[in-house]
């Protein structure tokens, strides 16, 4: 493995930088893929939002935590999760002013998108407390890290069946066709091509992250900032680069729900990133072990 910290500063700067650039570029390729998947297959775009986006965006936070893991560093996955996890509602107001002149609140028009975001408040809070009182050792990892997992299933199962019950809510009025943009095709790709292509940006999303959690574990040697600052900040915003291309694609798809899935759906998942910060410990253990800070930030 090559040792990082042995380039000089300028070389691991460019190399951060050129794995955000594929960052972004994998995240906003994914969202026409998501969108041509929800169409091809209907399974909605906020589920598609959820699972496809909000999952495969999550990828940089999971490979920053287990490479800060497996080098001793999990104050820096962690305090990067916690980070990111606090930069998706600021991402949020990207999305605002990209569309420009109405909140994405606002025009979405479903109320199973406030459900979800109710339901990742609820996650961060059952976070808060695992940190507050502690894990138990269970069959490898946590029985906190368990229990947050059979709840994300269950809430996300409840989201799928309000989504699919189709609840009507308010009609926002004078906007642009969903297709109604500029250079795109008023189809959506093959179900292959669009399969093919979100495994492609997959591997690449989570390869650049490797790639930023090397470099930022370098860059904070180098520079003296320290892992901790470094993780909530730095990191914690380069790692939320896909969710923010992600988010812009499908703001201009004029897909609003699928643009709140990627949010609420990052936040969700991204909670177990945690546990995976030191080869698989709950993140209770990890918490009291090595970040303060991090947990400070959780609660």
């Amino acid at each position: 493995m090559i040792d990082l910290t042995a380039l000089s500063l300028p070389v691991n700067l460019g190399v951060f930088a050129v794995a955000a650039a594929v960052i972004w570029w994998a995240g906003t390729t994914l969202t026409e893929a998501a969108d041509a998947i929800s169409e091809r297959t209907g399974i909605g775009s906020l589920f598609a939002g959820t699972i496809i986006l909000g999952g495969i965006t999550s990828l940089p936070e999971v490979a920053v935590s287990v490479s800060a893991g497996l080098t001793g560093e999990a104050a820096l996955g962690v305090n990067n999760l916690l980070g990111s996890i606090a930069l998706q509602v600021v991402i949020l107001a990207i999305g605002d002013w990209i569309l420009g002149g109405r909140a994405l609140s606002f025009v979405t028009g479903k109320p199973v998108v406030l459900l979800q975001g109710l339901f990742g408040a609820i996650v961060l809070i059952g976070v808060a407390v695992a940190v507050t009182v502690g894990d138990v050792a269970l069959l490898g990892a946590g029985a906190w890290t368990f229990g947050l997992f059979a709840g994300v299933a269950a809430l996300l199962w409840v989201v799928v069946g309000e989504e699919r019950r189709g609840h009507a809510g308010w009609q926002p009025t004078d906007l642009p066709s969903r297709r109604d943009v500029t250079g795109e095709a008023a189809e959506p790709m093959p179900l292959a091509a669009a399969l093919w292509r979100t495994a492609l940006c997959a591997g690449l999303i989570l390869t650049a992250g490797y790639a930023l959690a090397r470099t930022g574990d370098a860059l904070a040697q180098q520079t003296g900032l320290g892992t901790s600052f470094l993780g909530a900040t730095l990191l914690g915003f380069t790692t939320s680069l896909p969710e923010i291309s992600a988010l812009t694609a499908a703001v201009r798809l004029r897909r609003f729900a699928m643009a709140f899935g990627d949010i609420f759906g990052t936040n969700i998942l991204e909670h177990f990133g945690a546990t995976l910060s030191r080869g698989g410990f709950p993140c209770g253990t990890v918490c009291d072990s090595s970040c303060s800070g991090g947990c400070f930030m959780s609660a």
